[in-house]
């Protein structure tokens, strides 16, 4: 059984205003029905990772597995709560809001047994060579979709610990990558292919299979598994490798996305 955690508080920082993906920007997003621009799903599943590394440190970082889900959007400057509750040997978790209202769901466990992955079953693909506007025909279903090569050594880390507000000793200590990494990464298999329009990562499953360290090269091979309309919404689903320095595999990851969200009509 694990124990009980103390809730873990976060002031909310939206890391993307100036990204590509106007989602994040406050004008933008009112009109998909939001308050304003949303602090990024990756950012927030990297909140919910920090309870599960108190938990069990380093031994999650090389067999942990996280699945989240974003139900609410987190907005920048708001204090959230990771609440992480004992669930058999692993953890359940919800993100509140400054009113206890839940804005996203998950679990976090140890994997008893890492499984054996085969790297050839991931063939390297690198990204397109020019991103075209998206469109259904960007995300066939079966095709592998790569990601331009990049590592997050010295100031890079230092600074991406500071945007997601984490101060665990861990990472600088041994000169790991956090997780979180990994979905910015998983989040470039989308940006690295297409040109898209304000979108929204929903979910994610997240199977950690070694420690990152700071200076590997890191790239997602990833697989189109599903490509779907539902209520207005067009989704994408993704199946990826994260692999380091182009032998090890760090992490295998199942990736939800709606890459063109539908329109609140204007009253």
């Amino acid at each position: 059984m694990t124990a009980q955690l103390e809730a873990y508080r976060v002031e909310a920082f939206n890391t993307a205003k100036a990204s590509e993906n106007k989602m994040h920007d406050d004008s933008v997003a009112q009109k998909f029905g939001f308050s304003g621009g949303l602090v990024p799903g990756v950012d927030v599943l990297a909140y919910m990772i920090h309870p599960p590394v108190a938990q069990w440190g380093r031994d999650f970082l090389e067999r942990g597995l996280i699945e989240a889900r974003f139900t609410r959007p987190v907005y920048d400057g708001e204090t959230v709560d990771v609440i992480a509750e004992p669930m058999g040997e692993g953890l359940s978790l919800r993100v509140a809001g400054p009113g206890g209202d839940v804005r996203a769901t998950g679990t976090a466990s140890l994997t008893a047994k890492l499984p054996k992955v085969v790297l050839a079953n991931f063939p390297v693909t690198a990204p397109v060579e020019a991103r075209l506007p998206v469109h259904p025909g960007s995300f066939v279903q079966g095709h592998w979709l790569g990601t331009i090569p990049r590592n997050w050594a010295g100031q890079a880390g230092l600074d991406y610990l500071a945007e997601v507000r984490e101060a665990g000793p861990i990472y600088g200590r041994e000169g790991l990558v956090h997780p979180g990494v990994l979905q910015r990464i998983m989040n470039k298999v989308l940006v690295d292919n297409a040109i898209l329009g304000p979108w929204i990562h929903v979910g994610s499953t997240m199977r950690l299979l070694a420690a990152a360290r700071s200076d590997d090269e890191l790239v997602a091979r990833a697989r189109v598994t599903a490509n779907y309309e539902k209520k207005g919404h067009r989704f994408v689903e993704l199946d990826a490798l994260i692999v380091a320095n182009g032998i090890t595999p760090v992490a295998h990851c199942q990736h939800v996305a709606i890459y063109q969200p539908r329109e609140v009509a204007a009253a």
